[in-house]
């Protein structure tokens, strides 16, 4: 925990259904607590330019809601005589989530302002909240979030705020699930960080460009989606050969077919996976950079493979 002021936030990684999830496939996505962020005030002994524009960006935030509830393109009640307050007492955004790794940096940045200054909170409690309130949720906290993209589907933020992992069956149907408790074996599931920060917007704009070709976007459908339900499947009922086998499929098709979306760098490491099945790698999100997933029934035998990349289990499998 990096503070005490207020709620912290997880990141979050989307394990599964990145790019599927456009042909109807499921996603499943989960709270990452090793990165977190949380509002926090300037100390009489802090000065630095890193707060301060924090702290500017949080007064354009601020303006950015402010005018779509004016708009009425966004229907929440905010606390904005407090907020502005806050801003002025030198409220900034404490954060280790790294930006462009795919993460929520900005997802937990604004669950944490909904957080903190909303009016209208629903429950959180696992037991009570319904897909309707999570669905509604989603809604808000995707067009505040717009305001860092452009827009925002409200997922990013929506695991955040909740901090419980997400099971998304269609667009209509998110629903909180369980991660299940993995035997800890010799598996694992793993982040490799490129090292590299991307930004989302332009790759998912040049896959629904290639979707324009119907053999294309027919082939991610009928191959692609099958492979993500499976693999989300295996992993809720803890079937880890079934699971790695989905992965494996999922590796060889986004070799395949995503090229753009893997860093240059690291396609040699991707295809050295493919060849001797130590290891399998697929994108985290929407790739570019960031943080790539990885997938082994040998995590000794990868990580030597591997050396010399920096990485990281999630979960022992």
């Amino acid at each position: 925990m990096i503070g005490t002021d207020s709620r912290v936030f997880n990141s979050k990684i989307l394990l599964f259904g990145e790019y599927s999830i456009l042909h109807d496939s499921m996603a499943l996505a989960v709270p990452y607590p090793l990165f977190q962020g949380q509002l926090a005030f300037k100390r009489v002994t802090q000065s630095s330019q890193k707060l301060a524009q924090s702290n500017q960006e949080l007064q354009a935030f601020s303006n950015y809601i402010s005018l779509k509830i004016r708009e009425k393109e966004l229907e929440t009640d905010f606390d904005f005589s407090s907020l502005a307050f806050d801003i002025a007492q030198g409220l900034y955004f404490e954060s280790t989530i790294p930006q462009g790794f795919g993460v929520g940096s900005s997802g937990a940045l604004t669950a944490a302002l909904y957080d903190r200054y909303s009016e209208e909170k629903p429950t959180v409690n696992a037991s009570e909240i319904t897909v309707k309130d999570i669905l509604a949720l989603k809604k808000v906290l995707g067009k505040m979030e717009s305001h860092f993209h452009g827009s925002s589907s409200g997922m990013d933020p929506l695991i955040c705020y909740l901090n419980k992992p997400l099971l998304i069956r269609s667009k209509d149907h998110i629903q909180i699930t369980q991660v299940p408790p993995f035997k800890k074996d010799k598996g694992a599931i793993f982040l490799l960080n490129t090292g590299r920060p991307r930004r989302t917007e332009p790759l998912v704009s040049l896959y629904l460009e290639k979707c324009k070709n119907p053999d294309f976007a027919a082939l991610c459908k009928d191959k692609l989606a099958p492979c993500a339900d499976a693999a989300i499947a295996a992993f809720l009922d803890y079937q880890k050969d079934d699971l790695l086998n989905a992965v494996a499929h999922i590796s060889r098709f986004q070799w395949e077919h995503f090229q753009p979306m893997i860093p240059t760098l690291f396609a040699d490491i991707w295809k050295k996976g493919l060849d001797t099945g130590a290891y399998h790698l697929k994108l985290c999100g929407a790739g570019g950079g960031g943080f790539i997933l990885g997938f082994t029934d040998d995590f000794s035998k990868a990580r030597e493979i591997l050396q010399h990349q920096l990485m990281r289990v999630i979960y022992e499998i």
